[in-house]
């Protein structure tokens, strides 16, 4: 009888954080520089090098604690990582290992059976090492420059079901990070890493499987491709009657499978004992109330409220919320509306979540730098639903926004674009129409209502594209019922 099998997830993310400098020292933080500039005797590990914690990195490491709905520990000291890699010139990470300063926390993503909550071992605050170099046609080369940058690494429980449940959780912890403006969540300039702990188990067991670590996950889609395939390489080594083996493996993005890089480190090969050089660190309590006043509205909630207070669907909801400044891009265009209502606002999302961000893609840029305000885009959303222009003449003139200060409003009185709404005039049109295409008229008596569409278009254009298409397609059905074929 075939076994099925149920996969275990856990994932450990590192996270670079927003610091001007480094975690111990005060070199810049910044990525791009010229290898090895940013240095010195403390990153570097010269001897009677004393490193000095940088206050932000434990602002910031409490600040993504509190949103995870983590405790935080009043005191917690830092150790000593030890191995031995080119690019980790101290023989050591200064890292915490024992009392992290964030634990016991969750996070919510929302999957097709509803919401899941993913629990949070720990947060801990951390130095990043080097960088080796393999894939220039030399040596190996070592930059510096990263040494020491303060990260947090997130230590999820072995919650997670699926790969896809694990895009959700990397997806929600980044929007996380990006809305609290403490990591840019750059995964491609290695401001998000993430390492998958991977293990399968017959279904209905409580015992977990042996388990393998995927390292350097430095995107989405790779997340969730290296886990997929990792799940059925392990199912397939137990059905073929073997045992799956403790390792570190890494993801060949070009062969499409994970690959052996070393055996599975254990606990005790790093040798942890307390940094010497490091007092503990104290966080009290109102410094814990201060940091969580600073707090954001977090995506989850927005999106909640936005389907709340704007009417908007959760699928658009999702959409604004995803990113904090097109969220508050949205909001600022709602604020500006002359006639507020859900049906103006979800006109607003319909123009942000097509036209602006179809730009935004093609230009490669953000919202921030979009050339149209959201009282622009308010102006325009206006125009259409008070009737004073169609929604093809404003998707007619939105170019001309994008390349002006000028607003709807402005442009459509230099243009004379005013929707005509004049039902004497409408009507008068309609029975020309009506008149002029009498063979059409007399098929759509005949049964073919389509052609209805046709004659209001005709209409539209005999106005010169300014004739209210509301007002004609009522005149039209009104003209039409009275006309008899007898």
């Amino acid at each position: 009888m075939p076994v099925d099998y149920e996969p275990i997830i856990g994932l450990e993310v590192h996270a670079q954080l927003k610091t001007a400098s480094k975690a111990f020292c005060a070199c810049p933080a910044t990525f791009g520089s010229r290898p090895n500039v940013n240095t010195c005797p403390i990153c570097l590990g010269h001897p009677g090098a004393l490193p000095v914690l940088n206050s932000n990195l434990v602002n910031y490491a409490v600040k993504m604690g509190l949103a995870t709905n983590c405790s935080i520990r009043g005191t917690s000291t830092f150790s000593r990582k030890n191995y031995f890699y080119p690019d980790l010139p101290k023989g050591y990470q200064i890292s915490q290992y024992a009392d992290p300063i964030c634990h016991d926390g969750y996070l919510t993503i929302e999957t097709l059976e509803g919401e899941k909550h993913v629990g949070l071992t720990r947060i801990h605050m951390e130095e990043d090492s080097g960088k080796s170099i393999h894939d220039l046609d030399v040596d190996t080369l070592v930059d510096l420059n990263r040494s020491g940058v303060p990260l947090v690494e997130i230590v999820s429980e072995p919650d997670i079901r699926s790969a896809k449940e694990a895009y959700l959780y990397l997806q929600q912890l980044r929007q996380i990070l990006i809305y609290l403006d403490i990591c840019d969540g750059n995964m491609e300039e290695g401001s998000l890493r993430c390492d998958a702990n991977i293990s399968v188990r017959p279904k209905g067991t409580a015992e977990f499987g042996i388990k393998t670590e995927v390292k350097n996950l430095n995107s989405f889609r790779n997340v969730e491709k290296a886990i997929e395939y990792e799940i059925l390489r392990q199912i397939h080594v137990l059905e073929s009657g073997d045992t799956v083996v403790q390792h570190t493996m890494m993801w060949d993005a070009s062969a499409q499978q994970t690959r052996i890089m070393r055996t599975k480190e254990h606990v005790h090969d790093y040798r942890y004992f307390p940094e010497p050089d490091l007092v503990p660190v104290v966080v009290t309590s109102n410094t814990i109330d201060e940091l969580r006043s600073e707090l954001p509205e977090l995506p989850s909630a927005k999106k909640k409220r936005f389907m709340e207070q704007y009417g908007l669907p959760a699928y658009d909801s999702e959409i604004l919320s995803a990113d904090r400044n097109l969220a508050n891009y949205f909001e600022s265009a709602c604020e500006s509306l002359r006639s507020p209502g859900k049906s103006s606002y979800k006109l607003v999302s319909n123009w942000i979540m097509t036209e602006h961000l179809r730009i935004m893609s093609d230009m490669k840029i953000s919202v921030s730098e979009l050339r149209i305000t959201p009282k622009q885009t308010g102006s325009l959303v206006d125009a259409v639903a008070d009737g004073t222009i169609s929604n093809k003449v404003a998707k007619e003139i939105f170019p001309e926004l994008l390349a002006s200060d000028r607003t709807a409003t402005q442009l459509i009185q230099e243009r004379g674009l005013s929707q005509m709404s004049d039902e004497i005039v409408i009507r008068n049109l309609v029975r020309e129409v009506l008149e002029k295409h009498a063979d059409n008229v007399r098929k759509y008596k005949q049964g073919k209502t389509n052609l209805k569409g046709f004659l209001v278009g005709q209409v539209i254009k005999e106005s010169g594209g300014t004739a209210n298409p509301a007002m004609v397609n009522v005149v039209m059905q009104e003209e039409l019922d009275l006309i008899s074929m007898d």
